[in-house]
């Protein structure tokens, strides 16, 4: 480490991969002492930290996997401590807060997206089965898994919270022939995108979809499966009595919900002051102390709980690596200063999900303890059954594609 003065600092053994990282000015060391969650990354936006040898994940990892069994300092704790008691407050997103949150970073330019997400625009943690399994089956890999625990039939009603760019609903859709599906968000950007997809769907869908731009408390009416991906971070602490309550109130009786959410595995925590003010406002990662009392208070019953353990670490390292190979098409879009705080996004939730307590649930749950199968030999099985229906689709594709090239 390089000090403002010049002065060089060497630490550890020399036996793991060097980084050398530079402060540029002695305001940004102190800091960087008193507050690194949240100043870190805003010295690194400014320039005022600057990574000389190795990269900036190189550096992060290294923090975090070196700080796992240690002590923090003395001040950090106590405002730790303080954002941990006060986390209750930030997060009492109202639909309008709400909608301002989701606009500040899924309404970004969807080209932006396009740099670094598999085509399907899925955004959320994928699902690899195996070694050396790309980013593009992973997600579809995640999409089959969630599809599984749904045990979607025919004629299904299908409500998807948070639907993003569309993929998991027009998946679902094909699940359920004969049925319906509706994805809602409260991205302006994702809504168009998605309703365009079906727009330009050639011969359509097996089921009728739709997307609407909808907060889920506006919803009403009654869905036979209830999906939710990635939107939970974001219903805000306060809001999660809300949020089940509803969910119980649109599920039918002999329904199916699954709920999938990056949460911790540790006890309750405070979000990342950083990652608040300039990635996800209002966002919030639960642990399971504070997801379950709210499932029971609602009504619903847990079926399955799945942890996902290093999963989105490896998802994270395929965005991260996409990202940074489109560097300048990003600068292109915004700037540097905003590059440099897309890769310490996707540098710290990498390097978090890696070596800290951050872990992905998938949770499912119903009314009646007599709609699942008595063992969980069902979700293999649906999964086998529609991998071997793509294999299909794939298989008809290239002979269309042989025929249109012949």
């Amino acid at each position: 480490m390089t000090t403002a003065s010049g002065r060089i600092l060497t630490f550890g053994d020399g036996t793991g991969e060097p980084v050398h990282v530079r402060f540029t000015d002695n305001r940004a060391e102190w800091a960087f002492l008193i507050d690194a969650d949240l100043r870190l990354g805003e010295l690194y936006m400014d320039g005022r930290f600057i990574v000389e040898r190795g990269t900036l994940y190189d550096f992060v990892a290294m923090m975090l996997r070196e700080a796992q069994n240690s002590t923090h300092p003395l001040i950090a704790r106590i405002i730790d401590h303080a954002r941990t008691r006060l986390r209750i407050f930030r997060h009492r997103n109202l639909p309008v807060r709400s909608k301002a949150n989701v606009a500040h970073h899924y309404d970004l330019d969807g080209r932006l997206y396009e740099l670094f997400l598999d085509p399907d625009r899925q955004y959320s943690c994928a699902y690899f089965e195996h070694a050396g399994q790309s980013l593009e089956d992973a997600q579809l890999a995640k999409k089959r898994h969630l599809a599984a625990k749904l045990l979607i039939e025919p004629n299904d009603s299908i409500l998807d919270i948070g639907c993003g760019w569309g993929g998991l609903a027009l998946h679902m859709a094909e699940h359920a022939p004969g049925g319906y599906v509706l994805g809602v968000t409260l991205s302006e950007e994702q809504h168009d995108y998605a309703s365009k997809r079906v727009a330009d769907k050639v011969g359509g869908m097996p089921a009728e979809v739709q997307f609407a731009l909808r907060d889920y408390r506006s919803l009403t009416g009654h869905f036979d499966r209830i999906v939710s991906v990635g939107m939970f971070e974001h219903v805000g602490l306060a809001s999660y009595r809300t949020f089940f309550r509803k969910c119980a109130e649109l599920l039918e009786d002999d329904g199916i919900m699954v709920l999938h959410t990056i949460g911790c595995s540790a006890t309750p925590g405070f979000t990342t002051p950083w990652l608040d003010k300039y990635i996800f406002p209002g966002g919030y990662i639960p642990a399971l102390s504070e997801i379950v009392p709210e499932i029971e208070a609602a009504g619903l019953a847990i079926t399955d709980v799945e942890v996902l353990r290093l999963h989105y670490a490896k998802t994270l390292e395929s965005w991260r690596a996409r990202f940074m190979a489109r560097w300048d098409d990003a600068v292109k879009l915004y700037d540097e200063r905003f590059c440099r705080m897309w890769e310490y996004y996707l540098s710290t939730a990498e390097a978090a999900f890696r070596y800290e307590d951050l872990v992905v649930f998938q949770i499912q749950m119903t009314k009646r303890n007599d709609v699942i199968p008595l063992t969980r030999g069902y979700i293999a099985e649906n999964e086998a059954r529609s991998a071997s229906e793509v294999d299909v689709e794939r298989s008809v594709q290239r002979e269309a594609d042989d025929v249109l090239v012949g």
